[in-house]
């Protein structure tokens, strides 16, 4: 398996088998230790990796430089508005060109029709990897960290009650490729899935669809609300995250209406006692989730946010 992730794309976690993640996984927890205990991991001495951003970033663009670093190699962060993609160049020329100058391409692009194409687009011409780090669709580095922090945390995937709920936010634009990369992966890997939000909110059709089978082919399972509260329920995984209608409407409602779509005290006090909150970060505090909350006893989001670091190493480690 191990030759064989070599030169892989790690665009979305529908190309890669459980087994293929349960080497992530594995990869990233040896990491993590390692780091812990200070000892050195020159895994690509020498190797260069070029990181594309579209779009701003802390965790993600924070994870790649600095994994890649610990690793013994060098990331080359790249603003896209002073490339020539500004002026037009196309996605093929330019993963042609960068990836004949190192060992692999990593690109966030969330733009709405055009991200994931861009980034398919890239890796079909491109002669080294291409690795997504947020399009329009798919957030898979977010998605391999999140089922990392609930293994550590739960001991177990099978079983176990997540729910994905979305919750009122004012900041900036979120892409759906946050719930849909988890509602695709969880129900893989045995969790009871519910998802929730208010009308208007749906995840396209296909999505849905998806899960349901991935729930039926892995034992797991898979359902939709719009009863925030009946997602919260007994669950023991809770994840409230803002994010807009794909769709780019939402008739005859305003975002306004649904304030009361926030993770409070008196809706966690509904899921099970031992039950965690994750957010995958930013955070709209105060809109999404009250302080006491995401700062309380029961939030793991900043292990949830250090995960980033290690299984984005295991991505790089294993398919440079």
């Amino acid at each position: 398996m191990y030759s064989h992730l070599k030169g892989k794309h790690f665009i979305t976690l529908r190309e890669w088998t459980n087994a293929e993640i349960e080497m992530v996984l594995d990869v990233a927890s040896d990491l993590k230790r390692r780091f812990y205990m200070g000892e050195p991991t020159p895994l690509l001495q020498y190797k260069t990796i070029a990181l594309m951003f579209f779009e701003a970033s802390t965790r993600t663009r924070n994870s790649m430089e600095m994994g890649m670093a610990q690793l013994g190699g060098h990331a080359n962060y790249l603003d896209t508005s002073t490339m020539q993609i500004s002026h037009g160049e196309s996605a093929k020329d330019t993963g042609v060109i960068l990836s004949s100058f190192g060992h692999g391409i990593a690109c966030r692009y969330c733009n709405w029709g055009l991200g994931n194409a861009y980034l398919n687009e890239m890796a079909k011409y491109a002669s080294r990897p291409v690795i997504n780090l947020q399009c329009d669709l798919y957030h898979p580095m977010q998605g391999v960290a999140d089922l990392m922090t609930i293994r550590e945390v739960k001991k177990k995937t099978d079983g176990l009650k997540v729910s994905i709920i979305w919750a009122y936010a004012t900041s900036h634009k979120k892409p759906i490729s946050v719930p849909l990369t988890q509602a695709l992966l969880f129900p893989r890997f045995g969790m009871q899935v519910t998802l929730a939000h208010p009308k208007g909110f749906e995840l396209p059709d296909w999505v849905i669809e998806e899960a349901k089978e991935n729930a039926r082919l892995y034992n797991g399972s898979f359902v939709v609300t719009d009863d925030m509260e009946s997602a919260y329920k007994d669950a023991d995984v809770v994840i409230p995250k803002n994010w807009g209608s794909w769709s780019g409407k939402i008739p005859n409602v305003s975002i306004e209406d649904f304030k009361d779509w926030k993770c409070t005290e008196s809706v966690m006090a509904l899921a099970d006692e031992k039950a965690v909150y994750m957010h995958a970060l930013p955070a709209d505090r105060g809109n999404e989730v009250e302080d006491s909350i995401i700062d309380g006893s029961q939030s793991i989001v900043y292990q949830e946010a250090e995960n980033r670091l290690h299984t984005a190493k295991a991505v790089m480690a294993l398919t440079l």
